[in-house]
């Protein structure tokens, strides 16, 4: 069959259901269906989302307020909704979208995966200088790719009040993959606070928002030795997230697990779920109890076809999946929180009001030694045991790159005693040792194959990258010609964060540069023990997962595991000034970003 398209009219149908869903198309008001908001703190901004498409797009950014089961926040609405309308394209178009700021504050959109000229990236202070209260910035440019992908604000803190939206770009000349029904799942987190007193919170006590902090009676598996150690390291084995529930509601499509988004289908269709991470801190993971998901695309680029029953997704990461539901009434969309405080939760139905059994949150997963880079058993050893001096930091030649052959570390039995998680020594000279430093991983691996923190041990089967091939070959598969290596680091307790120990404030006007059609593998090395999602702007990578060059899977987006390292190839062949940063929105604002710059043809090497 031919795929059914997510208009206006059928999303509406699919989602509306149960009595109550606000952006019904009787019920909604027709401000909310592609007009700004202007009535500020006092405009009820409601959940849900239209659809705009063609040559000119005229999109508002506006306040007001949220109502999220029951509990009231502050809202940025893009075009009257969060998430803000579906923006709807074909490959090979050109598109002008002229984005109106109502807002008191500057504003600005960033086109999260685009490939598109640097200045309408739309990232202030790298590609643009922002959008000016009452001023329309003009976005002008082909659209060059096709698949599932999105867009949010890069100003302030403002994506934590829904300044978010969902993009789909049809392939030209038709999509190859078929299906019955295509939906979109945007997953994002809301809370009642203003995010300026939610980064302030944190930067003063980053356990502040915390509700799962261990004690010495909690009934956990640790000598008084292990206790010690996070002790030491002023950590603790539940600091799984920065943020969890209460403080945030989960949602999807903008509303909570309690609102009733519904999606229906018939027994023995094939359902495409493009499922979207808008969060702003939140890892998810992902299943639908009673179904197998095929994976079929992440970050818009298409992989081959691999089925598991759960998968984990990091901010800003995009998954689209096929499902293939039977005769059961119901199943239960679930998007539990990765610190499982809480859910977000939809339904695929096959009456409107029929519901499925809801599984229970699972038990919080608990940081291990091996999140401290330490007791992996197994995986490549990394840089801790590299001559720095000898290579010099960031400049490696490729045959100095880890290519598996590095003894394999096993510290189990080991005593703690002596065991300095601060030791800067293991760290390459070029990284700036200072009190933005308060962690170093002492024998950090390779874990392409890591599903995510708790998702290690369960019985089914989870997604991990090693399971990702790319479904088209790749173009450029030279092999590349240096080695930049990064450290991602931290202080938790003062909740800064960098890049080799450098906040962002600290570098703006040092880019990271890169030659024209250079070709260079990057290894990040995660020295927190917290999971980074890294995104870079304006390109697409391919990551270092054990395929062949030409099958390594595309994303813009990368998740390092606590206390390990992650590689990508890339070609640099944008030219312009891009962003690279942690997605974790507390983690950039708090300095995890640096400035990558790609000379243009022709320029001096």
């Amino acid at each position: 069959m031919e795929m059914t398209k997510l208009n206006r009219r059928n999303f509406l149908t699919a989602g509306a259901g149960a009595a109550g869903l606000g952006y019904m198309a009787a019920a909604m008001p027709a401000w909310a269906r592609g007009h700004s908001v202007h009535g500020g703190g006092d405009t009820l901004i409601p959940a849900g989302f239209d659809e705009v498409s063609g040559e000119i797009i005229d999109l508002s950014i506006g306040s007001g307020h949220r109502i999220v089961e029951g509990r009231r926040g502050p809202g940025i609405a893009v075009n009257g909704s969060v998430p803000g309308p579906l923006i709807r394209l074909t490959e090979g178009q050109n598109v002008r979208l002229n984005v109106t700021n109502n807002l008191g504050v500057d504003s600005s959109i960033h086109w999260h995966g685009l490939l598109l000229p640097f200045q309408f990236d739309g990232v202030p202070g790298i590609s643009f200088p922002g959008i000016k209260p009452k001023e329309t910035f003009v976005y002008e440019f082909p659209i060059r790719q096709a698949g599932t992908y999105w867009y949010h604000s890069h100003s302030g803190l403002q994506e934590q009040s829904g300044h978010y939206g969902p993009m789909i770009i049809e392939p030209r000349g038709g999509d190859p993959i078929k299906v019955d029904r295509d939906y979109i799942l945007l997953l994002s987190d809301f809370t009642t606070l203003d995010p300026h007193f939610v980064m302030n919170r944190l930067r003063t006590g980053e356990g502040y928002f915390n509700r799962q902090q261990n004690t010495w009676t909690d009934d956990y598996e640790m000598t008084g030795e292990e206790r010690r150690m996070w002790a030491k390291m002023r950590m603790m084995p539940t600091d799984i997230a920065d943020i969890g529930a209460p403080t945030y509601t989960f949602l999807a499509n903008g509303s909570g697990a309690n609102e009733g988004l519904e999606y229906l289908f018939k027994a023995g269709e094939r359902v495409r779920i493009r499922v979207i991470n808008g969060s702003a801190q939140s890892f998810f993971n992902f299943r639908i109890p009673g179904l197998a998901m095929s994976v079929v695309a992440t970050d818009g680029q298409a992989v081959r076809p691999v089925e598991v029953d759960e998968f984990q997704i990091g901010t800003a990461e995009t998954y689209d999946v096929i499902v293939e539901p039977g005769n059961a009434e119901a199943y239960s969309i679930v998007a539990e929180s990765m610190d499982r405080s809480g859910m977000a939760l939809a339904t695929l139905v096959s009456a409107p009001g029929a519901r499925a059994s809801l599984p229970a949150l699972r038990d919080p997963p608990l940081l291990t030694m091996a999140d401290m880079g330490m007791n992996h058993g197994g995986g490549d050893m990394d840089s801790s045991s590299v001559d720095h001096a000898a290579l010099g930091h960031g400049a490696m030649p490729v045959d100095k790159m880890a290519s598996g052959e590095m003894p394999d570390m096993d510290m189990e039995g080991m005593s703690m005693d002596g065991m300095n998680m601060r030791d800067t020594s293991l760290l390459p000279p070029d990284v700036a040792i200072g009190p933005g430093i308060d962690m170093v991983s002492m024998a950090p691996v390779d874990k392409m194959d890591d599903p995510g923190l708790g998702l290690r041990d369960v019985s089914h089967r989870v997604l991990n990258y090693r399971m990702l091939v790319a479904r088209d070959a790749n173009a450029d598969t030279r092999e590349p010609s240096r080695l930049l290596e990064l450290h991602l680091t931290g202080n938790m307790e003062r909740y800064m964060w960098s890049f080799d120990g450098r906040m962002y404030s600290a570098v703006s006007d040092v880019p990271i540069g890169f030659a024209w059609n250079e070709r260079v593998r990057v290894k990040l090395i995660n020295n927190t023990m917290m999971a980074h999602p890294i995104h870079l702007h304006g390109m697409f990578f391919e990551m270092v997962n054990g395929q062949s060059p030409a099958l390594q899977p595309r994303k813009n987006t990368m998740i390092v595991q606590p206390g390990a390292s992650a590689q990508f190839d890339l070609t640099a062949n944008e030219p312009g000034d891009w962003a690279f940063h942690c997605h974790l929105l507390y983690h950039m604002h708090g300095g995890m970003m640096q400035t990558v710059t790609v000379a243009g043809p022709g320029a001096a090497s």
